[in-house]
């Protein structure tokens, strides 16, 4: 699959000495072999960067054209996928010769599920009157598709339980063609499966099996359950992969999310899934939009992180003093001598230097140590140091243009320190400082006045429920600064039930049971505290103002002690601005949406994006848009004026022209669309101290790793909101 090879042999076909037909066949040269407890290739135990692909078009349907399968092959390579299995049936012809010329490994699986009519003593794996056709499918798929050097190995079909009919394919296969490994998941660890090929082993259990003596290579022929906003933990899987040599890689559920271009009832243009065409058949609602990519084959975000984990060149610090660098090569055929590199010194965000290296000698599954022309004496200690190196094709190959990058890390030369939140009033030339003033004598509202701001608090429940500074109004008409600890359940929420699991966070029954205000080194002070009486804690709001406007907010839970109170999805803060104020500006990972547990393939760098950006079109609406690891975040207008959101530790945020209930579907999932989810007049802003990961095991019930979950228990998170007005420089 690195380097692709094929020769031409022609087959003729004569009648004497006269020639009848010719007929040119490509073919490739390669050997396949069991040793050790891994399947070799050509004599080395490849890694297979796999998923599962269905043949599906939004037009076509079951009807996949020649260009749609040459897109296909290029949002492999870009997203270094090096491995395919035709699940479930054998795939249109012209696939395999694809995949023969652009280098993907293929797993060959037959056409047999029988997986409705059940495992045990019922399987028709069992049942005599099915030999037959158990053993014509398998045939069938081994003789057409026998000269394919791309076929590793042959796969006996997809959840149809165990029995003698699969037993005699196997024996069957093994005889007509010892030149391949053949598999089948129900076997297990059999003799009658050359692969340990299960499906959604979590990582307890492919540690397990990895560290145990059966000697079978174990490759997932399922896993990492891609629906919806998924894909969290997925580095976890390949951190295993990449220590245990028995272990050697698996096939992604799925490559494309299996849906039509479909019109709703209004005309409206969405993607359609099951229960969308008619009210028949039978559905499990978009159940088959588990894929990396979209229909049209755009990437889905969380793609991304795919195509980091699967690369095949990985860059680690060498003496970064020095400059050097070490750069790995996990090609096993191929060295670096087709790739350049290009590098980034980057300060607080800002690109202080750049470079290029052309000429990369590293031998296959060898490191080497390039040393880098790095100036950082000039820059000043109090920055953030960071370098950013990409891994470029010096020309065109596989579909893929000269310049496409193949691979990419960001390296930490000086770590980000996060300061001591320290709220400071301003001081203008030699103006004495206008304390801010408190003023009580409103039956509904606390208000803090300054020279240039107005600040109210609702004296029922507390909240800051306005915000105007320089006669701009930053809080949304009607709009509050509220605790929040729920997000719009994804697809794999849904799954593990977290939508009832969950459900008293959706409110968590706060009660206000005090509110003080006072003057402090001349700053105003609003603190609130609350009964959380569904989960018997508490919650405290602190507020800090100084003469300018700025705000520091502290939000602290003490937690009930004796309370059996389920996870939450995050804890922060939300509020909503006026509309107009549609663009973000952050330091922090992007530009793409990443979470806690699917954040690795983002680099930490500055970004400016519009709020319309931030929403990613899941085809079921669901939680989106967050950014992790921010250094600070800003929300402005087209002129440059907003709110800038300072952390005292790494936070996460999200900006959207939608709330999070427009995006939840509530109790069950609803037959819904994301173009048909309205927008909100105002752009919706959540800034949390931690959200839950989104998980990959599977969705139908697995949570995120433990050290991706918000327990119930103690936490502070304090944030100061500054008045942004026009540009601000950090």
């Amino acid at each position: 699959a690195e380097t692709p090879n094929l020769y031409t042999l022609t087959a003729t076909l004569k009648n004497g000495s006269n020639t009848l037909e010719v007929i040119p066949v490509k073919v490739g040269f390669r050997k396949i072999e069991l040793k050790g407890g891994q399947i070799l290739v050509n004599g080395q135990p490849v890694l297979f960067k796999g998923a599962d692909r269905h043949e599906m078009d939004p037009d076509g349907g079951y009807v996949v054209s020649r260009e749609r399968m040459l897109q296909d092959i290029l949002r492999m390579k870009q997203l270094n996928i090096n491995a395919v299995r035709t699940c479930h049936y054998p795939d249109d012809n012209l696939w395999y010769d694809l995949c023969d010329q652009y280098g993907i490994y293929v797993v060959a699986e037959a056409n047999i599920e029988s997986h409705g009519m059940g495992y045990g003593k019922e399987t028709l794996a069992k049942n005599p009157s099915y030999k037959k056709a158990h053993m014509e499918r398998n045939q069938r798929n081994v003789q057409r598709g026998y000269n394919h050097p791309s076929i590793i190995f042959w796969s006996l079909g997809n959840e149809a339980g165990y029995g003698p009919n699969f037993e005699q394919c196997y024996t069957w296969i093994k005889n007509e063609d010892k030149t391949r490994a053949v598999q089948y998941e129900q076997a297990g660890t059999n003799e009658f499966t050359d692969i340990f090929c299960p499906m959604y082993y979590d990582y307890d259990a492919c540690k397990k099996y990895s560290e145990g003596n059966i000697d079978k290579p174990l490759i997932q022929c399922e896993y990492a359950h891609a629906m919806g906003n998924s894909q969290g933990g997925f580095k976890e899987y390949w951190d295993l992969i990449r220590k245990y040599p028995k272990y050697q890689g698996g096939f992604i559920w799925d490559f494309v999310d299996q849906s039509n271009h479909w019109k709703n009832k209004d005309g409206i243009d969405i993607y359609g899934y099951g229960g969308d065409f008619n009210k028949y058949d039978a559905s499990d609602n978009n159940f088959n939009d588990n894929g990396l990519i979209s229909p049209d084959r755009r990437p889905n975000p969380h793609a991304h992180e795919v195509g980091y984990f699967y690369q095949s060149i990985w860059t680690t610090p060498g003496d970064l003093s020095k400059g050097e660098i070490k750069v790995y090569n996990e090609n096993f055929f191929r060295d670096l001598s087709a790739y350049y590199m290009e590098w980034q010194l980057l300060a607080n965000g800002e690109v202080m230097q750049t470079g290029v290296v052309q000429d990369l000698n590293v031998a296959p599954q060898q490191t080497a140590t390039l040393k880098l022309n790095l100036n950082t004496e000039k820059v000043c200690p109090c920055k953030e140091l960071l370098l950013n190196v990409t891994y470029k094709l010096k020309a065109a190959e596989t579909l893929m243009p000269a310049g496409s990058t193949v691979a990419y890390d960001q390296l930490t030369i000086r770590p980000y320190t996060a300061k001591a939140l320290e709220l400071k009033n301003q001081k203008a030339s030699n103006l004495d400082i206008v304390v801010p003033v408190i003023k009580d004598n409103d039956h509904n509202y606390l208000i803090v006045e300054g020279e240039n701001f107005i600040i109210e608090f609702n004296k029922h429940n507390g909240y800051l429920s306005r915000y105007e500074a320089d006669g701009i109004q930053l809080l949304n008409p009607g709009a509050q600064l509220t605790p929040n600890f729920w997000r719009a359940p994804t697809d794999n929420d849904y799954g593990a039930g977290l939508q009832h699991r969950y459900a008293v966070w959706k409110n968590p029954g706060l009660k206000l049971t005090s509110l003080k205000q006072s003057i402090e080194n001349e700053q105003a002070i609003v603190q609130a505290e609350y009964e959380m009486k569904a989960v018997k804690g508490k919650l405290f709001l602190t507020y800090v103002i100084n003469n300018e406007g700025a705000v520091k907010v502290t939000q602290k839970m003490e937690a009930g002690k004796e309370e059996k109170v389920s996870d939450m999805f995050r804890f922060g803060m939300q509020m909503q601005m006026p509309e107009n104020f549609n663009e973000v500006e952050y330091y922090g990972r992007g530009p793409v949406e990443n979470y806690a547990d699917r954040n690795h393939s983002t680099l930490i760098g500055k970004y400016r994006q519009t709020v319309a950006e931030q929403f990613y079109p899941y085809i079921r609406p669901q939680e989106t848009g967050t950014k992790t690891d921010l250094r600070w975040w800003r929300v402005l207008n087209i002129s440059g004026n907003g709110l800038q959101f300072v952390g005292d530790a790494p936070f996460s945020a999200s900006a959207l022209n939608y709330s999070i209930e427009s995006l939840d579907d509530g109790v069950q999932k609803d037959q819904r669309h994301s173009p048909e989810v309205a927008k909100a007049p105002f752009t919706n802003l959540c800034i949390d101290k931690v959200q839950m990961g989104l998980g990959c095991v599977n969705s139908w019930g697995t949570l995120p790793l433990e050290k991706y979950r918000v327990p119930y228990q103690d936490y502070e998170f304090s944030f100061i909101l500054t008045p942004v007005r026009h540009k601000v420089n950090m």
